[in-house]
């Protein structure tokens, strides 16, 4: 599917050459680029070289696709691993919280942080955040990848959609917890309040909040487009947008071949982390 879909995109030796190009030149690039062989042939040698972790060669730069692929790795790992441990830490603490004083001041402003988080778009508040800490305070820098201070807009607009799921998650799961049988059995059984709810009340709430937590990885670990070229950042979603905006057909093929990867993976993390949580769902 990959593979068909960005055939469907257009004609990268065209693009290379500009409409002004002879037949023979045109011709030439074709066969340069493998695209002179029938579409069934193209297929089975990218599958063949893909099985062997070759992508095959950037038309645009002539470098190896896989290269560049890790080349921009480090970038997009770091963004998320940031992101991913900032809304892990105040998000699911913030939605435990909301639970426990629900229908209190800081349970409304959870929720209404939590609504604007997954409302609003990521590259609105990138750009609202250039505008504010970048252009009129002038106290952080808005573009490319350098110290600490570069990661911290970047990394809270990507951290924000995270942590307002796991605050409605985390309400939800808490909420329907602290209802239970079980829960009011170890009030009753004189058990403080503190180990009630993170002892016991949390441990059964964090099978939709696993769940959550590896979907958001995955799609961090794939790059935010948005966030990466409004603060110009050199990731995987750039380069996925780049090798699109030029018919970069290895680029292309290779950042969404990634990206399957990353979802799978994290799948899987997150079913085996399922037995350790929930004990009732570990196979003998």
């Amino acid at each position: 599917m990959v593979f068909a879909s960005v055939h469907l995109t257009g004609d990268p030796a065209l693009y290379l050459l500009g409409p002004e190009t002879t037949d023979e030149t045109y011709a030439q690039m074709k066969k340069n680029l493998g695209l002179d062989r029938p579409l069934i042939i193209q297929y089975l040698s990218f599958a063949n070289d893909v099985i062997h972790g070759d992508f095959g060669i950037s038309t645009y730069s002539g470098r190896s696709a896989r290269d560049i692929l890790f080349e921009r790795f480090p970038a997009t790992l770091q963004l998320a691993g940031a992101a991913f441990v900032l809304s892990l830490l105040l998000g699911i603490p913030l939605g435990i919280l909301s639970a426990v004083k629900r229908d209190t001041v800081f349970d409304n402003v959870a929720k209404l942080f939590a609504v604007i988080g997954i409302s609003a778009p990521p590259f609105w508040i990138a750009i609202m955040l250039v505008l504010l800490f970048g252009g009129i305070l002038g106290w952080l820098p808005t573009f490319g990848r350098g110290g600490i201070s570069h990661f911290i807009l970047p990394v809270s607009v990507l951290a924000w959609a995270g942590m307002a799921g796991y605050v409605r998650l985390a309400r939800s799961a808490m909420l329907e917890v602290l209802d239970s049988d079980y829960v009011k059995f170890a009030r009753v059984k004189g058990l403080r309040e503190n180990s009630v709810i993170w002892k016991h009340a949390l441990r059964n709430a964090l099978i939709p909040m696993l769940t959550f937590a590896g979907l958001t990885l995955a799609g961090l670990l794939n790059g935010s487009i948005a966030v990466e070229v409004v603060f110009a950042w050199p990731g995987l979603g750039r380069l996925m947008l780049q090798g699109i905006t030029s018919r970069d057909f290895p680029i292309i093929q290779a950042t969404v071949l990634a990206a399957g990867f990353f979802y799978i993976f994290t799948s899987l993390v997150v079913d085996i982390l399922y037995a350790y949580v929930n004990p009732r769902i570990r196979f003998e």
